[in-house]
């Protein structure tokens, strides 16, 4: 599995220069090389548990309904959504019950 890592709109750093001596950058590029096919490059990713619990959260088989979230973003963009307090406070008041059960 390949993820893409991004800048995230923060600023690229710059390259090192080069040297404007071909000697010195022939047998850079020489010894990079030799570098390069003597060692592959040893690059692995090991996600932690809760890295793996939030990708699969972020997967597409998520237990989101999207096309509940869409009725609610269009009803909240045009002024007609609806809150009903009691229902929240009837959850809030669940929830801080299973709370202090435990």
């Amino acid at each position: 599995m390949n993820t893409t890592i991004s800048s995230n709109g923060l600023p690229q750093l710059p390259l090192p220069t080069t040297s404007t001596d071909s000697s010195a950058s022939s047998q850079t590029a020489s010894t990079s090389s030799s570098n390069a096919a003597a060692s592959p490059p040893d690059d692995s990713v090991k996600l932690t548990d809760s890295a793996r619990a939030l990708q699969q959260a972020s997967s597409t088989d998520s237990p989101v309904d999207t096309a509940r979230v869409e009725q609610i973003k269009n009803s909240l963009a045009a002024g007609t959504y609806q809150v009903n307090p009691n229902a929240i406070a009837d959850r809030l008041v669940s929830i801080e019950n299973q709370i202090g059960n435990k």
